[in-house]
């Protein structure tokens, strides 16, 4: 249960820097949320917005923090 616990609160963290980093950082021309592979459709009552490279940076770097953190 203890591991349970840590993982939580690991990935509860993690949300938190995210969160933080992104209401920061959103106004940045280079922001999330605004990378050339992002895909938006603009129509009269209608917005499509995929976040396609921003998902694909996310988990690029989510992925090599988790991997320092636990590796044995």
């Amino acid at each position: 249960m203890e591991q349970v616990g840590k993982l939580i609160a690991l990935m509860g963290a993690l949300l938190l820097v995210v969160g933080l980093f992104m209401m920061f950082f959103e106004k940045l021309p280079f922001g999330l949320g605004k990378l050339p592979g992002d895909i938006v459709i603009k129509r009269d009552n209608f917005t499509f917005y995929f976040p396609l490279a921003t998902s694909i940076l996310l988990s690029l770097i989510l992925t090599l923090i988790l991997n320092l953190l636990f590796r044995k």
